[in-house]
């Protein structure tokens, strides 16, 4: 991974959310920052004036670039001859297109949270306007940085596992299981909000990075879906967990579980992909090793950082092996690929293939109608449902 070592080199970084008391807010900063592509210089860090200030003032920020909201921050920043270069979005899904838009038409690069939208329908306004105006827009499904996911990519695409039959994927966490939302608990009180989160908010917020893992790693799309949404919480105004059966364009089949509700485990994000000659599984509470199954030969572990890995891995890899990585380097390598698209831009000059290749709103327009298609499927008692494309 390139590292940024000349300060005069960075470029500037605005961020609408992640103060102090934000739960994403520092695995932005220390990514953005990790490997020397990013200067934070600007912000609305909170809506609250109090806690946007304090934020500010911990992070350094020059006071005349404290901005009251996004749309101001948006618009003054575009004035300005040291304009950002991007602006990072980590505020409540609800408020994702709209401070999308408000930079994309200010001409300013957006790095945005998942899911892209609450709804397809805005997801699609906001997928065109982005391509009308040719603007650069990454959306942090920060799991495909993970440089044995990438490396899980590449060797499906070589066909070492062959012809992919089977997905199963599950985010399957446990920060559900109470309902802490009427005790104030901020993350939960909006994640569990219909109008902050849609529809569906289990599928919102894990669910839609199970389904771009699944995606991401065997280069299938999801056709047609069957779920069954439940609220598992008495009491909750959400849904907090999903089973879904899945149908993928190549003829494979999956089961995808999301879930705020799985007492006892942590982030509980994995996938095992079943070929024709084998299968893989990847886990990311142990991020850096791909277990590899060939049906007729032995089993084995491929470790980050080994030297026979292929070059998507290498590419994302900082450390030697036996040292471990994990989410900060994961989320960084997201940024280190939104640096590039940026750089290749300002500079006119194609954009490193393997950069090109991080989750963009076209990601976020199907996550949306993954989702979609998963509540319609659920309100039809879990009958199969189409999931449509981004241009339908």
């Amino acid at each position: 991974m390139r590292r940024i070592q000349n300060p005069a080199n960075r470029l500037r970084l605005g961020f609408v959310g992640g103060g102090l008391d934000s739960g994403i807010g520092s695995t932005h900063r220390y990514a953005a920052h990790l490997d020397g592509h990013f200067e934070l210089v600007a912000g609305v860090f909170s809506s609250n004036e109090q806690r946007n200030w304090a934020s500010a003032d911990a992070y350094g920020i020059d006071a005349a670039r404290v901005y009251p909201d996004f749309a101001t921050m948006a618009r003054k920043e575009a004035a300005r001859p040291d304009r950002i270069d991007a602006v990072a979005i980590m505020a409540p899904n609800a408020l994702h297109v709209p401070a999308s838009r408000a930079f994309v038409e200010a001409g300013i690069a957006v790095i945005c949270d998942k899911p892209l939208a609450t709804h397809v329908a805005e997801a699609r306004d906001l997928a065109a306007e982005i391509e009308r105006r040719n603007a650069l827009f990454v959306l942090t499904h920060n799991y495909s940085g993970y440089p044995m996911v990438r490396e899980a990519r590449s060797r499906i695409a070589a066909g070492e596992i062959g012809e992919v039959r089977l997905v199963q994927v599950e985010h399957a966490a446990a920060f559900g299981v109470r309902r802490l939302e009427t005790q104030a608990v901020k993350s939960l009180m909006w994640r569990t909000d219909p109008a902050n989160v849609g529809a569906s908010a289990v599928l919102a917020d894990v669910g839609t990075h199970a389904h771009q893992l699944a995606r991401y790693i065997t280069g299938l799309e999801v056709t047609e879906v069957a779920a069954e949404l439940t609220t598992m919480v008495a009491g909750r105004e959400s849904d907090d967990n999903a089973h879904a059966m899945l149908r993928f364009d190549s003829g494979a089949r999956g089961m995808l579980w999301a879930s705020f509700v799985a007492a006892g485990n942590r982030q509980g994000l994995q996938i095992r992909v079943y070929g024709t000659t084998g299968s893989l599984a990847w886990q990311q509470e142990a991020p850096d090793q791909l277990m590899i199954r060939p049906q007729d030969a032995p089993h084995f572990a491929l470790r980050r950082g080994e030297t026979w890995l292929g070059e998507a891995a290498s590419r994302a890899t900082r450390v030697k092996a036996g040292q471990p990585e994990g989410i900060l380097e994961a989320f960084a390598n997201i940024y280190s690929d939104a640096a590039e698209l940026i750089r290749a831009r300002l500079e006119n000059r194609s954009a490193d293939p393997y950069a090109s290749q991080v989750p963009g709103v076209t990601d976020g327009v199907r996550g949306m109608c993954f989702v979609d298609a998963a509540v319609r499927s659920s309100q039809a008692e879990g009958a199969w449902t189409t999931v449509h494309s981004p241009e339908e």
